[in-house]
């Protein structure tokens, strides 16, 4: 995507297909596999009931007597994203089973070696990701239906009912809405490098439009997903072990290492629409800022990786803008730089309600005289009330990016 890479005069597809990245569904894993080859019946078993294993304290047994499968029977791109999700929803349930009071050190060698060799082959690390919460973990009611929530289900699920369910399906609604954003990245690096300015004027419009469209898709959080579930009883099992005071020492991979590893956390962070969108505009994020977002970039497939360093090292956007003198084009372009500010902003609001209020309302129960709810009762995680399950430092680290991102529009 460089200027001078014989890539200008391809057409749309190619740019996108380079990166794995689908016309049709952008970063999502288009209609992902939802069974295993035969051999693989015991991991694809103990996924299936996960809500009811863990309710039930089973788990880690089922895990105990799971066999030691190899992973050279997986074939191809799609039957490895099953797995890594297979293996990754498996794993965050058998830590967080007994909450943050009962996690363990170790994971055994039948979880821990093929869910190692899975991610090797991926190149995502062995923990849960937005790669496969999201993008992998997806899959239409009625085939031939519309992509919309109430046509949609999740493939492998954990404790959280509806609102596990929602909270994953709208994230993906938002996902799906960048898609036409996506496509505007591209068209907009090649009109800079033909100096078309009527077809930039046009691709920067259709990704503020883009961008809108996604501040619309998350707006359905608040109807599918319930604060207090998604704090007491979701959000642990998106905890990682970097950062995280509940397992400081991180975790053993039995049979990987004899040393523990640490990984963080699912993050929305780790979605790549975001850094896409900072990088064709020129957003610069504080040093601290910076250094958690590009760490994150390590738990993306690294095909989608590699896009946002493409647009990285292509022309400057707001320098082509800038020089141009066009006023047509600096509104256009201040308008995405405006819109993703606003998705910023509304992302806080959603994150208020669902960990701030959520926080403080946890806090009164736990106040309460004869409070003596158990991990059952849905315990919130305690470690984890001001951080990110990213392990970033939430409230500070997403106003710093909203308010660098608004820093990013052109003076007139």
């Amino acid at each position: 995507m460089e200027a001078g890479d014989g890539t200008e005069e391809t057409p749309l597809p190619l740019p996108l297909t380079r990166f794995q990245l689908s016309e049709e569904y952008g970063f999502l894993l288009p209609d992902p596999l939802t069974e295993l080859p035969a051999p693989y019946g015991p991991w694809m078993e103990i996924a299936h009931d996960l809500p009811q294993l863990i309710a039930s304290h089973r788990l880690r047994s089922q895990v105990h007597q799971m066999p030691q499968l190899s992973t050279q029977h997986l074939r191809g791109r799609e039957e490895l994203h099953l797995a890594h999700l297979v293996l990754s929803f498996i794993t965050m349930g058998y830590l967080w089973q007994e909450g943050e009071e009962g996690t363990v050190k170790v994971l055994p060698r039948n979880l821990a070696v093929p869910f190692w060799e899975v991610s090797q082959a991926l190149g995502l690390p062995p923990i849960l990701s937005h790669a496969d919460f999201v993008l992998a973990n997806w899959k239409r009611k009625n085939p031939n239906g519309p992509l919309e929530i109430e046509n949609l289900d999740t493939i492998i699920s954990l404790p959280g009912g509806e609102s596990l369910r929602g909270f994953i399906l709208v994230t993906l609604l938002v996902e799906k809405a960048a898609v036409p954003g996506i496509k505007a990245i591209v068209q907009a690096i090649r009109a800079i490098t033909q100096l078309d300015e009527e077809t930039l004027h046009k691709a920067l419009q259709e990704l503020a439009e883009a961008i809108g469209d996604m501040s619309k898709a998350l707006k359905q959080m608040h109807d599918y997903v319930d604060p207090a579930v998604f704090y007491a009883v979701i959000r642990i099992f998106l905890s990682g072990w970097k950062d995280n005071p509940a397992m400081p020492d991180g975790l053993i991979y039995e049979g990987v290492s004899n040393e523990p590893m640490a990984y963080s956390g699912g993050s929305a962070a780790q979605s790549t629409v975001l850094h896409a969108f900072d990088e064709l505009l020129g957003i610069r994020h504080s040093e601290e800022s910076t250094a958690f977002l590009h760490r994150m970039r390590g738990y993306m497939p690294p095909p989608h990786r590699a896009f946002v360093e493409a647009i990285r090292r292509a022309p400057s956007l707001k320098q082509h803008v800038l020089s141009s003198g066009d006023a047509r084009l600096c509104a256009a372009f201040n308008q995405c730089v405006s819109a993703l500010a606003d998705f910023r902003s509304y992302h806080i609001t959603i994150v208020t309600k669902y960990i701030a209020v959520a926080v403080a309302k946890a806090k009164a129960r736990r106040a309460e005289p004869g409070d003596r709810a158990g991990p059952s009762a849905g315990k919130p995680p305690s470690a984890l009330e001001a951080k990110g399950t990213g392990g970033s430092h939430i409230f500070s680290f997403l106003k710093s990016v909203r308010d660098t991102t608004r820093e990013g529009m052109i003076s007139a």
